[in-house]
């Protein structure tokens, strides 16, 4: 059987087949997308409630571990047996951690199963692009990808507001309301594994004869393990401790470890290096990490604007970055509609660079009374920029590789962009904690010499309000504990009266400024990365129909080969008259036309 045979024939998706294929792909993703954002707006609750504050960190570290070592191996394995099992099996994976999470009974049981809903979120996003790929080419897939960004969209404004509503409900149907934040996936989960079970028909790959790369996963463990750790725990343990200083050790080893396996197995390593041969891959990569630094690092940290300065709930906050949505949601689908008419993308990603570096800047003027219409003008800058960037960045990724290696490309781009995206937290994170205590205090003292702040303090020392009460006594008793205080515990400011608040308020926004000029010079990066970036065309067909293509060409491939084998041996034997190779009737048209039954015989 010739390879040609072995891989069958795609289907022609219509344009309404693509819509039904893509309600499943789109439901496994809100899975991921969805239960993010719920969670880190339920988790102080859920914490207070397990008994565990101080390790609430370790449930997200857990389940961006797995999630981040899962990425690559979803991506390869998909490449080796086909898309739907692994992508069903992500979904099926994701349920039953999100299963587990709500029966949780510590924190410690909390993370273990973060970290089995982590392994299924490895695939839920990857996967899904990587399913798109094959059936749409990369130029009408710029239109498609939108939908993907719309889910992202519609659930960082939904999630903050549902999960605010979840954990906020002491019991629903006599179960506590925050576990309604892992068991909410459970139902949508069972949704999008039927969706995706029936409408997802894919042509059968012939079984690859590649070993999994075991030994690459393991190595790649170990070095980002200790990285991710580091990353989430840094500024807890301190950047120069021990701790810290182990984390770094093994896992450069780890890194270095995994780029000699993989260079060992050649075309079987979990990321071959060959792709990274590819200049436009390669830069594509390294754009997504700082991409991702900069989305993530920055972005993420709005809220924290919105509810420490602004004193908006985890609810509120949620909506009033609908602006930022909005404009992302623009972005994608503008970019989309026009890449797919042209065919070009390159002016989007340059578009997109730019309109983030201006946004991030912008965000770096608010302070404690920048009116809110205004906060919003810059959110929905900075997110036109991430709508007309992040698209036709996978879809270049996408498109700069064979379409062998979809999965692999698609993998990739998502797995440095998280890596990019959990540094980039990390290190914005302690900057805004570096700069917390020295700038409240600066407020704090130049407050003392203004009367009304000394008049408001006299007052709150004789004020009902317990908060007013501690800081007020502390203050008189020149007690510089205050600042510090916030690092623990952020909610203190909105139970200040507002005279008394305002300090925090202005220095926590000078802080913020200083993360968002941070975020404004890697965004700037990314877009001077973008500049020297090559275009490559975007291909017209489906990486389904690129494989058929690729079989048919390799089978004859073969029957021209076999044709001049026949050729020559005629030559031998005819003493220098060519004898042509058989035809479909297993018939001779040679020059004297005598072969007529294939015999040979006259």
């Amino acid at each position: 059987m010739t390879t040609a045979e072995k891989v069958e024939a795609p289907p022609a998706f219509t344009h309404r087949q693509i819509l039904v294929i893509l309600s499943g792909l789109m439901l496994g993703m809100l899975l991921a997308a969805l239960d993010q954002t719920i969670v880190s707006t339920a988790i102080r609750t859920i914490a207070d409630d397990l008994d565990g504050y101080s390790l609430q960190a370790w449930a997200t570290t857990a389940y961006l571990i797995t999630a981040t070592l899962a990425t690559p191996l979803y991506g390869k394995l998909s490449d080796m047996f086909g898309r739907k099992q692994f992508f069903m099996l992500a979904i099926a994976i994701f349920i039953v951690g999100s299963l587990l999470c709500t029966i949780s009974q510590s924190m410690y049981e909390l993370a273990a199963f973060r970290a089995v809903q982590g392994i299924g979120a490895g695939g839920l996003m990857s996967l899904a692009l990587t399913i798109l790929g094959d059936i749409v080419g990369p130029r009408e897939r710029a239109k498609y990808q939108g939908y993907f960004l719309a889910v992202f969209g519609t659930s960082s404004v939904i999630g903050p507001v549902l999960g605010g509503v979840l954990a906020g409900q002491d019991t629903i149907l006599g179960v506590s309301g925050w576990r309604w934040v892992f068991l909410v996936n459970v139902p949508i989960g069972l949704i999008a594994l039927a969706v995706v079970y029936r409408v997802l028909k894919l042509p059968k790959r012939p079984h690859s004869t590649d070993r999994v790369d075991w030994w690459g996963v393991f190595v790649l463990a170990v070095g980002l393990v200790p990285l991710l750790i580091v990353a989430e725990q840094g500024r807890e343990w301190g950047w120069a401790s021990g701790r810290s200083i182990a984390c770094y050790v093994i896992g450069v080893a780890g890194v270095i470890g995994f780029v000699f396996v993989e260079k060992a197995l050649r075309d079987a390593a979990l990321i071959p290096l060959r792709i990274f041969k590819n200049k436009t891959f390669a830069l594509g990569v390294v754009i997504s990490f700082v991409v991702g630094a900069g989305m993530f690092g920055g972005i993420s940290l709005l809220p924290q604007y919105l509810q420490v300065v602004r004193g908006a709930s985890p609810t509120l906050a949620g909506l009033q970055m609908l602006p930022m949505v909005l404009g992302l949601m623009t972005g994608s689908v503008v970019s989309g509609q026009l890449i797919s008419r042209t065919g070009r993308y390159r002016s989007f990603t340059i578009i997109g660079a730019t309109m983030l570096t201006l946004g991030l800047f912008l965000l770096h003027f608010l302070t404690a009374d920048t009116p809110l219409w205004l906060a919003m003008i810059f959110m929905a800058c900075t997110g036109f920029g991430l709508g007309n960037l992040m698209q036709p960045l996978t879809l270049a990724l996408q498109n700069a590789l064979p379409p062998k290696d979809m999965g692999v490309s698609t993998a990739a781009a998502t797995f440095f962009r998280q890596i990019g995206g959990t540094l980039g937290v990390a290190v914005f994170l302690s900057i805004l904690f570096s700069q917390l205590t020295p700038n409240i205090s600066d407020e704090m003292r130049s407050a003392a010499a203004d009367p009304a702040f000394q008049h408001a303090v006299v007052e709150g020392a004789q004020s009902s309000n317990p908060a007013d009460v501690a800081l007020s006594k502390g203050l008189l008793a020149q007690d510089t504990s205050a600042a510090g205080a916030v690092l623990k515990d952020s909610s203190v400011i909105q139970q200040l009266s507002p005279d008394l608040a305002r300090p925090f308020k202005v220095g926590f926004a000078e802080s913020m400024s200083t993360v968002f000029l941070s975020a404004t010079g890697i965004a700037l990066l990314a877009l001077i990365l973008v500049l020297f970036w090559r275009e490559v065309p975007l291909r017209m067909v489906s990486g389904i129909q690129a494989a058929k293509d690729a079989a048919a060409g390799e089978s004859n491939s073969a029957i021209d080969a076999e044709a001049r084998v026949v050729e020559q041996a005629g030559l031998l034997l005819g003493g220098g008259e060519a004898v042509s190779p058989p035809n479909g009737s297993g018939q001779r048209d040679g020059a004297a036309g005598r072969s007529t039954d294939g015999s040979g015989s006259a």
